[in-house]
């Protein structure tokens, strides 16, 4: 295939065996790790978890990354569509509450096949850092019901030094902004599952709470009916060396944020401080890390 599936739009070649992109990837679906997950936000995991799909491999590739291993350096085994669906049929019968693809873009065209062979009886959800193309989105309209993403930078200089790239928000919030128009206003279940919506994440940064309220400005002014995840997760990792990111966000500068969101009158749910912690990262291309 030449791909032109994320915003980078390398029109490079994939072949079953190797990706010429930036992604480095073949066309071939290269996972991680296949297993309920208990630590998504409560619309998404619930009590039972979601089934979460790890994705080798991303489009974006922050420099703080705490998935590095599979984000940075594409660990993960070579996985089939079909044996794919038979996994997503597992993690069903494991009374998951939704399934999560995570950092999924690189594979669209396997993910609609998959769900060609097999479609959850629960809510998908597409996981992503935000750094997504509408036309790829569009093609997604019929088979997700949830989208769970990133809005991460406000500040192109800042989207620079910590993604490479300055385009992420312009480029981020208005693939949003199409998650929106498909999916509307959050549809939950009597369970408190998000069964259609979008709910957008942001991870608070060292020294960067301006940046943060700017983000969080931006929600209010063109989707105030979305839920904020509020994240406080930040850990240094990956080797990270831009300076000032080699500690976790203070107290102070997460109740600055946190003010901020209760005052443009945003809702959503609000990350404790325990999660900002290695052990957090899941287990990745292990024999217990798939289902």
């Amino acid at each position: 295939m030449i791909c032109s599936l994320c915003p980078r739009a390398c029109h490079a070649l994939r072949t079953p065996d190797e990706g010429r992109g930036f992604c480095g990837l073949p066309s071939t679906m290269r996972i991680a790790r296949i297993a309920p997950h208990l630590w998504e936000e409560p619309p998404v995991s619930g009590t039972r978890g979601t089934g979460a799909v790890f994705f080798s491999g991303c489009t974006l590739r922050c420099r703080f990354c705490q998935n590095a291993p599979i984000s940075h350096r594409n660990e993960g085994k070579a996985m089939t569509c079909r044996e794919l669906a038979d996994s997503l049929r597992r993690l069903v019968d494991m009374g998951v509450h939704t399934i999560s693809f995570i950092t999924a873009a690189p594979y669209v065209e396997a993910i609609l096949e998959t769900l060609g062979l097999y479609r959850p009886p629960v809510p998908l959800v597409y996981n992503t850092s935000g750094y997504e193309s509408p036309e790829t989105l569009r093609r997604l309209e019929p088979f997700m019901d949830v989208y769970l993403p990133d809005l991460k930078h406000f500040s192109p200089s800042l989207a620079r030094l910590c993604t490479g790239r300055e385009d992420y928000f312009p480029v981020a919030s208005e693939a949003i902004l199409e998650m929106v128009r498909q999916k509307g206003d959050p549809v939950l279940d009597e369970q408190g599952i998000l069964r259609r919506g979008v709910l957008i994440r942001h991870l608070i940064l060292p020294g960067c709470t301006s940046d943060s309220l700017a983000v969080l400005r931006w929600i209010a002014d063109h989707v105030p009916s979305v839920p904020v995840s509020l994240m406080q997760q930040y850990t240094p990792m990956n080797q990270v060396d831009i300076p000032g990111f080699q500690r976790s966000i203070t107290r102070r500068e997460y109740d600055r944020v946190r003010q901020g969101m209760l005052t443009l009158g945003l809702k959503g749910f609000y990350q404790g401080p325990t999660a900002s912690d290695e052990s957090f990262v899941p287990l990745f291309n292990q024999p217990e890390s798939f289902v």
